[in-house]
């Protein structure tokens, strides 16, 4: 990014709350504030059942903990020393003010989130690309 060479930035996500805050893989958010900082457009595209429209914003998402064995112990034995204390969250949340649009099968949903997200949630139709038939 730093060089130029890369113009926009394009994650997946595991849940978006209903304002656009999005949890994705650890290093997500990291990648959102780089991206922000070298003005790149940073995407979120998933499908709408990662909407949990109940919740009103990332801090309600529960980020699972992994062990901490991840990161004290490589090859079968222990790396760190005795009485390290670890947080190994599994996810982050990158906040929707990072996030330029919101790509599902639904179509494309932009600031704000709290309508854009809710309006596909209210669509009826459900909107799948067309398979091609195979001719013998």
């Amino acid at each position: 990014m730093k060089q130029g060479k890369i113009n926009k930035v394009l994650i997946g996500a595991d849940r978006i709350a209903s304002n656009g805050d999005t949890a994705n893989k650890v290093g997500s958010y990291n990648l959102a504030l780089l991206a922000s900082a070298h003005k790149s457009p940073f995407y979120v595209a998933a499908p709408t059942s990662t909407l949990d429209l109940s919740l009103a914003s990332g801090e309600e998402i529960p980020i699972e903990e992994r062990d901490s064995k991840e990161v004290t112990h490589g090859f079968g034995k222990c790396i760190a020393p005795r009485g390290t204390r670890v947080y190994c969250p599994a996810f982050d949340v990158t906040p929707a003010r990072l996030i330029t649009a919101i790509i599902t099968e639904k179509g494309i949903a932009y600031p704000p989130f709290a309508k854009s997200l809710s309006d596909f949630r209210l669509q009826t139709s459900d909107i799948r690309p067309k398979m091609l038939e195979c001719k013998t």
